[in-house]
């Protein structure tokens, strides 16, 4: 993340990705197209719901938090290229796992982001490349965790 190479990532490092605000308008219109599910798409039906009010799409929250890591790690990136420094080419995710909805996220929050490395792994059948493991989690604005997962990133080696 961060256009950083995998010997430059430290485990137990913690990186804020931003934070989204949650509109009612952003929450039906995401609905709309993805998870037009009543409790999304209207407030008395949310109300009425056993969710207990008008909430976004546990999908939207996920949504939310991959615009706030990219756009973290395109700042990161060209903070890197205007120091001069060389990028490491970028590597793909081979998945995430536990992924955990903890409450809702209703309308009128603003969940806050966070990427912590949890472990690294050399990878010996990918020489060039580490495997680099992050637990993701987004808070709201009250400090209750809304949302968690484990995401794993392929990351590129320094050059010898």
């Amino acid at each position: 993340m961060k256009g950083r190479w995998y010997e430059d990532m430290v485990t137990g490092e913690r990186l804020e990705l931003g934070s989204f605000h949650f509109s009612p308008e952003d929450i039906v219109a995401f609905a709309e197209l993805y998870d037009p599910q009543p409790f999304h798409l209207d407030e008395e039906a949310g109300r009425d719901s056993y969710l207990g009010g008008f909430c976004a799409s546990g999908w939207q929250t996920l949504a939310a938090y991959m615009k706030c890591c990219a756009a973290t790690d395109q700042a990161g990136r060209a903070a890197v290229v205007a120091a001069g420094k060389a990028l490491p080419p970028p590597g793909p995710s081979p998945g995430f796992e536990d992924l955990r909805w903890m409450r809702p996220v209703y309308a009128g929050d603003t969940i806050a982001y966070a990427s912590t490395v949890k472990e690294k792994r050399p990878l010996g059948s990918r020489p060039g490349w580490g495997l680099v493991f992050f637990h993701n989690e987004g808070v709201n604005q009250k400090g209750e965790m809304v949302m968690s997962f484990t995401g794993k990133l392929l990351v590129a080696r320094k050059p010898a």
